[in-house]
């Protein structure tokens, strides 16, 4: 149950902005929501995660191109504030760059990268606004379980398009135009 389904004040922008820089904040159904920076091994996979990703669909190096693809964006859905580890605009929906603060215009991709503090929000309340939003896909990366689940919307429901696991090198959606080496999320070098 959320903050203002109990009577407490939603929490707001102003809160998010007084927290010390070392801290990531989201408001999630008018709740605030506080992490430390990510650990080393989380931090390993969303940066390898992401310049896999960014070379081929941002800069359109060894693929097609066609994205913006930016590390912990700042999304804004209403009240909700999202900051996924990773997300993807298809440059056809946002054929500028902008220069905000935060993005309103929902990403096309977003991954979350689970850790025992955050995976329960990630999966059920994010994912619903996610959803709600029209994001076309999501990845959720477990370091620990070393697994890529990848999610497809369809509706207002999520379908579970794949899941990989281990050192695997998969093709998954919306970016199966290149082949990515799991291996090297967990910080393993493929054979």
């Amino acid at each position: 149950m959320s903050q203002a389904a109990r009577g407490k004040p939603r929490a707001s922008y102003e809160d998010l902005l007084a927290l010390p820089e070392h801290q990531v904040g989201e408001i999630v159904d008018g709740d605030l929501y506080v992490s430390p920076r990510p650990r080393s091994r989380h931090a390993l996979a969303a940066t390898r995660l992401g310049s896999r990703l960014s070379l081929p669909f941002d800069d359109g190096i060894g693929g097609p191109g066609g994205w913006w693809i930016l590390a912990e964006p700042e999304l804004h859905f209403g009240a909700d504030v999202l900051v996924p580890d990773l997300a993807g605009w298809r440059r056809e929906r946002m054929p500028e760059f902008p220069d905000v603060p935060f993005f309103t215009l929902a990403a096309d991709w977003a991954c979350e990268i689970l850790s025992p503090s955050t995976q329960r929000v990630d999966r059920s309340r994010k994912l619903r606004i996610y959803a709600r939003e029209s994001v076309g896909h999501v990845w959720l990366v477990s370091v620990e379980a070393r697994t890529l689940e990848v999610l497809r919307r369809q509706g207002d429901e999520w379908l579970l398009a794949a899941v990989h696991e281990g050192a695997a090198r998969v093709r998954a959606e919306p970016f199966a135009a290149v082949e990515l080496d799991l291996a090297a999320l967990w910080g393993e070098t493929a054979a």
